[in-house]
């Protein structure tokens, strides 16, 4: 019998996939989606004073999975937010451009941030949105980093970052481009968002470490997704270096 993997890739070649939405002329879907309605709460400009070269940040990239106590500000939160997803031109309706690549500009993700240690917000759940450079408060109820650090199998860092950056994929959006083939082009995408974000951690004195190993079900309930149009493809844990 083949395995799970294998059978994806085959079935995901484009020999096997059917007209897509947007060939049939659906429409397609929004280019944000708000997964949650609580407060809105303004970002600060997303620049970030920095004196580190693009080539250091690239030489010096390592997985950091050790924090000091020390927090984030607002606007170094707000820099690493716009790093990894920020938006540099809409098209209304139609396209994002941003600041990482992305299958055909869908952009097919939300990124939610669990926030441990942030300078003027309340510990909690929070999404960007992006388009807005604003964030969302989803939930700020009380033992979040203990239930984020157990549904990442115990991983002590994710418990001691002063935030951890989950990615939300939102699958209809690169499917009506893609089809089926598009579950691809959702992990590929991921990755250039992180990437993204570890040399931003770089550039203000910090680290990233990125977490691949999770339990999806649990992740995907302590955010509301239903795991299927909705769920997690990847998390960062992201605070600043001992001694820094």
């Amino acid at each position: 019998m083949d395995s799970v993997g294998r059978a994806f890739l085959e079935k995901t070649q484009h020999r096997h996939l059917a007209s897509s939405e947007q060939e049939r002329g659906l429409p397609q879907p929004p280019l944000e989606v708000r997964l949650g309605d609580g407060d809105m709460l303004e970002l600060p400009e997303h620049r970030a004073a920095s004196d580190v070269k693009l080539t250091e940040a690239i030489e010096a990239r390592r997985s950091l999975r050790e924090y000091s106590e020390e927090p984030f500000s607002l606007a170094e939160l707000a820099f690493l937010l716009w790093s990894a997803q920020g938006v540099t031109r809409v098209i209304p309706d139609r396209a994002t451009f941003r600041t990482v690549p992305s299958a055909g500009a869908r952009h097919a993700f939300e990124t939610v941030v669990f926030a441990n240690r942030i300078e003027g917000l309340d510990p909690g759940t929070y999404q960007y949105l992006a388009i807005e450079h604003r964030l969302i408060r989803l939930d700020r109820s009380p033992g979040l980093a203990d239930r984020a650090a157990d549904a990442c199998l115990g991983q002590e860092m994710v418990r001691q970052a002063a935030a951890t950056f989950v990615w939300v994929a939102e699958r209809a959006r690169m499917a009506w481009r893609y089809g089926e083939r598009g579950i691809r082009y959702l992990f590929l995408d991921a990755g250039h968002a992180c990437q993204n974000l570890y040399l931003a951690a770089e550039a203000i004195g910090s680290g990233a470490c990125a977490i691949a190993a999770f339990d999806d079900q649990r992740m995907n309930s302590l955010l509301g997704l239903d795991g299927i149009e909705r769920f997690v493809v990847y998390l960062a844990s992201v605070g600043k270096r001992t001694g820094h």
